[in-house]
């Protein structure tokens, strides 16, 4: 394990936290020097030094190994949380050390949970960190770092691979070492058009930026505490619908329609039954919250369940209603879609509409083999001919990820979970959504869970963002000389 070319390439990923620290003290000077400034301008004078040391003493190099590359993803991210925290922890108010490092992680893992009861108390220049905590998560340190990997390393296209999964290209090709900058451009535009379009719907300059930041990131840190449902517009809640989506499909996919100025890779069948699942979820959701009273018109109703299902889904986690007041039905559909979530290639987390499709493929096809034991059976996506090493490592991720979600709600029982949330919140934080029902709904937050558990559902953020198989590879080097 080289540790000159881990720590240089660490701290470029702490360099770049320390770069919208510096643009929230402009942000807090812009506002006449808010409370944050002091705490701000530390945090950035620590992370800078810290991110800067490396490049005086280590020279740039091609030669990564995987298991280095493995390395730099997991300190990048720890670190980045590390950091992250200690504008919050030196403001104070309800940041204490335990809170100031679960809003970090929720942050930089676009999670979205909160622990803030009044965020329209953090001062402006605060508010902007914390959204800028979304949008430098959802981008990736892992972009970050493969935009300054050289070409020629080896282990540029297995951390491709790692952040931005294959699985869901069938219509568009592309070389390796351009998929990053495909990923970084959707990224960008999705983001300037989201602060666009806010803006002509009359949203607020300061309010469009850090919702832009986190739709884009499929985040949900909001500006408001009642999130989208503060502006009270049906403009702004339709446009933040589309957003979602679009965040939450592979952005191969919507950069070849944009290049390509055709709807062909549209066709996409993942993105087919992502689209069939959301619209289905939608009418059940949005026809029991009027079936129950709780709308009084379908057309609200639509809208109420239809922006909730695709902000879970997503896992971006925007609310305009309070869902602790929902009926059984609407709630266990959300619980549901926050299992499975969005497209592979995308900012989203959960276990990804792609591996779920696989996993019905490969029953189908076991049914058959059990039906017709002397016929051949292959299974496809699209064009695509999957082989037992595409799907197993599917089926493996899945079976580890209910694992890991059992593991996480029992620890949570037996530290004396008080709120009956110990599922359900192990859902919301290891998929990466942030709200999930009840007290830690769509208008709730996690303040009150005691501090053990706070610390097991940021352990969840961490291992949902970036996808179990590094942290256990990087467990496996430690831990297993032999490798």
């Amino acid at each position: 394990m080289n540790l000159k070319v881990i720590s240089r390439n660490v701290g470029f990923a702490l360099l770049v936290s320390a770069l919208f620290m510096l643009l929230s003290v402009f942000v807090s000077l812009a506002d006449g020097g808010d409370t944050a400034l002091a705490p701000l301008l530390i945090s950035f004078t620590i992370t800078f030094i810290f991110g800067i040391f490396p490049f005086f003493f280590v020279r740039k190099t091609a030669q990564i190994s995987l298991k280095d590359g493995y390395m730099i993803i997991i300190l990048s991210w720890f670190l980045s949380f590390v950091f992250g925290m200690l504008p919050y922890a030196m403001w104070g108010g309800p940041f204490n050390l335990i809170n100031a490092w679960f809003e970090s992680v929720s942050g930089f893992t676009t999670t979205g949970a909160t622990i803030l009861e009044d965020i329209e108390a953090l001062p402006k220049s605060l508010l902007f960190w914390r959204a800028s905590t979304h949008f430098i998560g959802g981008l990736g340190v892992v972009v970050f770092l493969l935009l300054i990997i050289p070409n020629s390393s080896p282990v540029r296209l297995r951390l491709t691979n790692m952040e931005l999964s294959t699985l869901s290209r069938d219509d568009y090709r592309t070389r390796a070492n351009k998929t990053v900058y495909i990923f970084a451009y959707v990224y960008l535009g999705i983001c300037a058009l989201a602060f666009i379009s806010y803006l002509l719907a009359g949203m607020p300059v300061f309010d469009a930026i850090c919702h832009a930041f986190s739709v884009c990131a499929t985040g949900g840190f909001s500006s408001r505490n009642l999130s989208i449902g503060a502006f009270n517009s049906p403009l702004i809640s339709i446009l933040t619908i589309v957003f979602m989506f679009l965040a939450s499909i592979h952005f191969g996919i919507i950069f070849m329609t944009l290049v390509n100025r055709s709807l062909r890779p549209l066709h996409n069948p993942i993105l087919r039954f992502y689209t069939l699942a959301l619209v289905t979820v939608a009418i059940i959701t949005s026809s029991s919250l009027k079936l129950q009273g709780v709308d009084e018109s379908w057309g609200q109703a639509f809208l109420d369940g239809t922006f909730h299902v695709v902000s879970y889904a997503s896992t971006t986690g925007f609310a305009i209603s309070d869902n602790s007041t929902w009926p059984v039905l609407p709630c266990f559909m959300l619980v549901l879609v926050s299992l499975v979530c969005g497209c592979a290639g995308s900012t989203t987390g959960g276990l990804k509409v792609d591996r779920v499709m696989v996993l019905f493929k490969a029953i189908h096809m076991q049914i058959m083999k059990s039906l017709y034991p002397s016929s051949l059976f292959e299974i496809r996506v699209g064009r695509r001919i999957l082989h037992d090493e595409d799907i197993y490592p599917q089926v493996l991720y899945i079976s580890m990820y209910f694992l890991l979600l059992g593991l996480s709600a029992i620890v949570c029982m037996l530290a004396g979970d008080p709120n009956g949330h110990a599922l359900t919140g192990a859902v919301a934080t290891l998929g990466n959504v942030g709200p999930s029902i009840g007290t830690i709904g769509s208008m709730g937050n996690f303040n009150m869970e005691p501090h053990f558990i706070k610390f097991v559902y940021s352990c969840n953020m961490f291992l949902g963002r970036v996808e179990i198989y590094p942290v256990f590879a990087v467990l496996s080097s430690i831990f297993n000389r032999k490798y």
